[in-house]
């Protein structure tokens, strides 16, 4: 189990900075055009994995959040929802031939709002699924859950078909936060949602939280967390949230002046920090809180647990296959990802039963990278030994300036540095996205092009 971290106020104003979240490496920021089906048929070929982690974009909301910044399509129109599973099974019908050798270990529904479909249209889409791949009858099966958008029956249905874990978006129980961000929702009616979920019997219950929205202060935001903390879900996230008005139109209908200051940021994760902690919470990293018995917590207790484009994960060993409207695959060596835009997704589907618009084929040296940031992201330490061995590298000769880069870091106490191990101390674990920049040989450029939230 990695420290709880320790808070520093002038270590915070030092670097407080933006950077990549490292849900992949290189990040998708570095994806090109010019790859398309080809591409994913040479990196199944070579991949060594025999097991897949399905993940399908519904992108349909029946109301505009203003702060999201997820690639959706607001409609009341459910019938648009029938029209894009049409196309879906165009895809499917194409690709699941392609992995008929692998088992389905894991499947996961995001958007958007995934439970915009009715009953019957989730039906229609698990019966496609399992009808063109293989799926392991104890496969991991989850859904990202709108909680004022769920039709009565749709939590136990979702337990007939299989799904295993429930992720709720919350963000606040404030009622004026909720009013000012378009999401209006009675915190009677989550709780109630919640229980129903546990009394079904779903494996784990997720909850998603945001602070840096408007109207919120240290103390409202902190009464949330304690409201959440009694609903007692498996796991928690904690997001900041990145105003981006500029990229995100709907973010220009949030008041900035109604915004908390940098500082009440700060506080209200640092509060959150020290509220799951007391709650028994298991802090995993950068955002993300699980009870110590789930299978999230154990997993990093172990030195088991992974990180892609789902986030946190247990099923680093899967091919990570991505389904719909902007998807993202990531098979052997290659990221690939669909078309941003519906009519263009439909176009591709429609002509080849592809939609992959650009990608990259990761290099040794990429992948040498990418372990190295997934191990210090999901478990605050590296054995330099153990890399040489597997690599056949002599590590600090390879990593000279990514060591020169982490100097000032080990003078400020945020990593220790020995002959064979890199570690994270509990000060540097709020860090730990500015640690794996040091190794990001991307990133310089980047950042001249690209805007990142910051670490804290």
């Amino acid at each position: 189990m990695i420290n709880l971290p320790t808070w520093d106020e002038s270590l915070i104003k030092k670097y407080n900075v933006s950077g990549p979240r490292y849900t992949s490496y290189p990040t998708a920021l570095s994806l090109a055009p010019g790859y398309d089906d080809n591409t994913l048929r040479s990196a199944i070929s070579a991949s060594n994995s025999h097991v897949l982690s399905l993940y399908v974009h519904i992108p349909f909301c029946h109301q505009l959040c203003y702060y999201c910044g997820c690639n959706k399509i607001v409609t009341r129109h459910q019938h648009k929802a029938d029209t894009y599973l049409d196309n879906l099974e165009r895809e499917i019908q194409a690709q699941a031939p392609l992995f008929k050798h692998y088992t389905v270990e894991q499947l996961h529904l995001g958007g958007g709002t995934p439970t915009f479909l009715t009953t019957e249209q989730m039906t229609r889409l698990i019966t496609m699924l399992e009808r063109y791949f293989k799926f392991n009858h104890q496969a991991q099966r989850s859904i990202e859950v709108d909680p004022r958008s769920l039709a009565s029956n749709m939590l136990a249905h979702l337990k007939v078909l299989g799904f295993n874990r429930v992720s709720f978006g919350i963000q606040d129980f404030n009622d004026q936060v909720q009013e000012a961000v378009n999401r209006p929702q009675h915190m009677s009616d989550v709780i109630a949602l919640l229980q129903h979920a546990r009394d079904l019997g779903f494996k784990s219950i997720n909850a998603d939280m945001i602070y840096g929205l408007p109207h919120q202060t240290p103390d409202s935001f902190a009464q949330s967390i304690d409201q959440l903390i009694a609903l007692s879900p498996d796991r928690v996230s904690v997001f900041n949230y990145a105003h981006l008005p500029d990229k995100f139109a709907a973010q220009r209908k949030l008041k900035e002046a109604d915004m908390p200051s940098p500082q009440q940021k700060l506080t209200m994760f640092k509060n959150t920090l020290q509220q799951m902690s007391q709650a028994g919470y298991q802090f995993i990293g950068m955002d993300h809180f699980a009870k110590k018995q789930e299978e999230l917590a154990i997993a990093q207790q172990h030195g088991q647990l992974h990180r892609n484009f789902q986030g946190y994960t247990t099923h680093g060993d899967c091919d990570l296959l991505g389904l719909g409207v902007s998807s993202i695959s990531q098979i052997g060596n290659a990221i690939l990802q669909n078309e941003k835009d519906l009519r263009s997704y439909y176009d591709a589907i429609n002509q080849t039963g592809f939609a992959i618009s650009k990608g990259m084929q990761l290099t040794d040296e990429d992948q040498l990278r990418a372990d190295i940031i997934k191990q210090l992201i999901c478990h605050f330490e590296l054995d330099m030994t153990a890399f040489e061995r597997r690599y056949q590298i002599e590590f600090k000769t390879h990593f000279v300036q990514a060591l020169e880069a982490l100097s000032p870091l080990v003078q400020d106490g945020l990593v220790e540095i020995s002959d064979h191990k890199i570690a994270v101390t509990s000060r540097g674990n709020l860090f730990i996205r500015i640690i794996c920049m040091c190794f990001d040989e991307y990133l310089q450029q980047q950042l001249k092009t690209s805007r990142f939230s910051r670490v804290i």
